[in-house]
């Protein structure tokens, strides 16, 4: 078959490469200039910068391409697992190392937070039992098919639903996991992780604590970029074609039947499309998409505010993930979903790759991607935001690191929710298309494909299973298997 994909984000390009292993003829339509989506990297004074997504959970799922398309896992595809998951800094001065090794992990809570050890295991087998029950359900199938649900394991898996907690939120759950405040908060942020309210969200997502503390986080040896270049050069190998710098404008239908598409006034035929676009932005512009009322009314999730810095100097209190918390964890989390503006007293992340990679940054310098969770935008005054936020950033990191790190950028960029929307079509800058602040969340979730419209899919992180890496990757093996073999 002919098969058109809009869009080259790493649930695009993971699809392609599936489709094309199956014996399908794949054209990729990519309005910018390169593949990635939001994985993708810039280059400033010597400086090397990813720009998106900065954390590897469940690296096997890219060897599992691989494996899908007959190929061996190249040797310049490296990744090496973190020792140090994240360091994190509190407003009250303490500082916690999330280490890799439990024993270790657990032996710091022990003697900085006076948190019971046993309180720690219980917590990751907790969420270890949770992976294990939803994994199939929400994760590596489709919600939306008989069959799956029909399926022994899914059904078993069913029985036990009870145990996700679905019926508590996140904070809850934690709140009646620790005693240690900074150790609530510490897993409260898991639900950044899907651009989501921990105060809202469901305890269910407590089980990304398993992804990253029970499986371990990792790092490619080449940056998150070399993610994407790799997957894209795996997909030319399977002979798919890439048209860049090609905006599709509609996905053509007749008689409840995807036929082609339609890119800058061309119409071209294809006998199954798939879209890696937002749905936001497929249901507002590429099509009459019969939900688009249920899309629109659909809470975003949260968008970013990043500032890629240069810095001049090396700080050895730094890694390569790193998080200055706020001192009012609710508060931050009202501001951003109630109040749609950033907290004066925001949670930084501090990404330095040059701490993994030393080419990404000049001798005795270091790359900063310093970012604060920003509301999707929604016409808030961002020259504004910008400018005070960024104050208040550098206040607080020269609180905690005692500098003066104003002296040591050298260069500077910006990313903004609307810089991001532009960039990648997600609807206000939506990092993970809709929030999930709701216990219904997974299934109000666009599915993989329309009943009312055949031949037509979607993937990527605005539809099911979510955004990250893991669940794209996911998501394209689900459409992948939708499409018989030509």
């Amino acid at each position: 078959m002919n098969i058109a994909l809009i869009g080259s984000g790493i649930g695009g390009l993971a699809t392609a490469c599936r489709l094309a292993s199956k014996g399908h003829e794949v054209t990729v339509f990519e309005k910018n200039a390169s593949p990635g989506g939001k994985i993708d990297e810039i280059y400033m004074g010597g400086y090397r910068f990813d720009t998106g997504p900065s954390l590897f959970t469940l690296p096997e799922l890219v060897d599992e391409l691989y494996i899908a398309a007959g190929e061996p896992v190249p040797p310049t595809f490296a990744y090496k697992k973190l020792e140090v998951l994240c360091k994190y800094f509190y407003n009250s001065g303490e500082n916690l190392i999330a280490w890799s090794d439990q024993q270790k992990f657990t032996d710091e809570c022990v003697q900085k937070l006076g948190e019971d050890p046993s309180n720690i295991t219980k917590y990751f087998k907790k969420a270890s039992l949770i992976y294990k029950i939803t994994a199939d359900i929400f994760l590596f199938n489709s919600l939306h098919k008989v069959k799956n649900l029909l399926k022994f394991s899914v059904l078993k898996s069913l029985f036990q639903v009870h145990k996700i907690r679905f019926y508590k939120t996140m904070h809850g759950d934690n709140k009646s996991s620790f005693k240690s405040p900074l150790l609530i908060q510490l897993f409260d942020r898991y639900a950044t992780y899907n651009g989501s309210n921990p105060y809202k969200a469901p305890a269910t997502l407590n089980v990304i604590a398993h992804l990253e503390n029970n499986l371990g986080a990792y790092f490619p040896e080449q940056g998150m970029y070399s993610i994407v270049q790799h997957i894209y050069e795996l997909a030319l190998k399977k002979g798919v074609r890439f048209n860049f710098n090609s905006l599709v404008t509609s996905i053509d239908i007749k008689n409840k039947k995807a036929v082609g598409v339609s890119v800058e006034g061309k119409t071209f035929a294809f006998d199954r499309i798939v879209s890696d676009s937002d749905i936001n932005y497929v249901a507002n512009n590429l099509m009459d998409h019969p939900r688009k009322k249920q899309i629109k009314r659909l809470e975003p999730s949260s968008s970013a505010l990043v500032f890629y810095w240069g810095v001049n100097k090396e700080f050895p209190e730094l890694d390569l993930h790193n998080i200055l918390f706020s001192g009012d964890y609710k508060e931050e989390f009202n501001n951003l979903f109630q109040k749609k503006t950033i907290d004066t007293d925001p949670t930084i992340y501090i990404f330095v790759s040059s701490k993994m990679v030393k080419s990404d940054a000049p001798k005795n310098c270091e790359n900063w991607f310093v970012m604060v969770n920003a509301p999707a935008n929604s016409k808030e005054n961002w020259n504004e935001l910008i400018r005070t936020t960024k104050q208040n950033i550098i206040n607080k990191i020269n609180k905690c690191l005692k500098t003066n790190i104003e002296d040591y950028i050298e260069h500077e960029k910006i990313a903004s929710p609307i810089t991001i929307e532009q960039n990648t079509l997600s609807k206000g800058g939506a990092l993970y298309g809709n929030s999930s602040n709701s216990m219904f969340s997974a299934f109000l979730r666009h599915p993989n494909f329309l009943k009312s419209v055949k031949n037509l899919y979607f993937v990527g992180g605005s539809v099911h299973p979510g955004g990250g890496i893991p669940l794209c990757l996911a998501s394209a093996k689900i459409v992948a298997n939708e499409i018989p073999a030509s």
